[in-house]
């Protein structure tokens, strides 16, 4: 089993920086590819990036690419989500998710929120205009 728990979220202007960590625990970290989605009230759950067991690479939302950025640190078992220039329409609340995702090498496999077994609580991002 794999226990994931983010913070780092909280209240920020437009324009404005958040990072949010996701730790984990319960098995090796570096088995696993780590991915943050996000979810706004009556929206479905999205991607928003993902990195994989090395961190040799990183996938990103159309939405975020440039403004976001995901690494991680295995000898810390965490995650991490550095967003910059934040929007409103960033608003959400934030999901680490984990999944060992062996046979994926293109973004859509990544992706994909039922690729995912494991995830955290959530952290909130409210963005103010």
């Amino acid at each position: 089993q794999v226990q994931l728990v983010e913070s780092g979220g909280g209240l920020v202007q437009a324009g404005g920086s958040l990072r949010l960590s996701c730790a984990a625990s319960g098995r090796t970290f570096s088995r696993d590819v780590m991915a943050w989605f996000r979810q706004a009230p009556g929206k479905e759950r999205e991607f928003v990036a993902a990195i994989t067991r090395s961190g040799g690479r990183t996938y990103y939302a159309d939405s975020v690419k440039g403004r976001f950025t995901i690494s991680r640190d295995n000898a810390k078992s965490t995650v991490f989500l550095q967003m910059s220039s934040l929007k409103p329409e960033d608003t959400a609340v934030y999901y680490c998710a984990a999944q060992p995702l062996d046979y994926c090498s293109a973004y859509r496999c990544y992706a994909g929120p039922k690729a995912y077994d494991y995830w955290g609580q959530g952290t909130q991002v409210t963005v103010s205009s």
